[in-house]
């Protein structure tokens, strides 16, 4: 992904969310702006989720949020953020939509 941006001239941020940790606040903005629930940007398949998320079809946004932020590996990623938008980047050629 990051030779894709490079190669459109595209300037970005990395911000490694294992180090520096996003927020519940910070999970429900991207959720916003992802336009999906946290339920469906986190990697389900993932030990930590299958160990952590009992009964996860009930859980609301914000508990779910606070999961991912207790578990952040669970997060899908990369995620790609260029203002009000939002766009998970796998395949890394799904980042191109939003510099459309």
């Amino acid at each position: 992904m990051v030779s894709l941006l490079e190669e459109k001239n595209i300037s970005y941020v990395t911000i490694e969310y294992l180090k520096t940790p996003l927020s519940v606040e910070e999970i429900l903005n991207l959720s916003k702006k992802l336009n999906k629930k946290p339920i469906d940007f986190v990697r389900k398949n993932d030990q930590s989720f299958k160990e952590n998320s009992l009964g996860f079809n009930v859980l609301n946004d914000i508990k779910m949020a606070e999961l991912i932020v207790k578990h952040p590996k669970i997060l899908e990623r990369p995620i790609v953020v260029k203002g009000k938008k939002a766009i998970i980047g796998r395949p890394p050629e799904n980042i191109l939509k939003l510099f459309e």
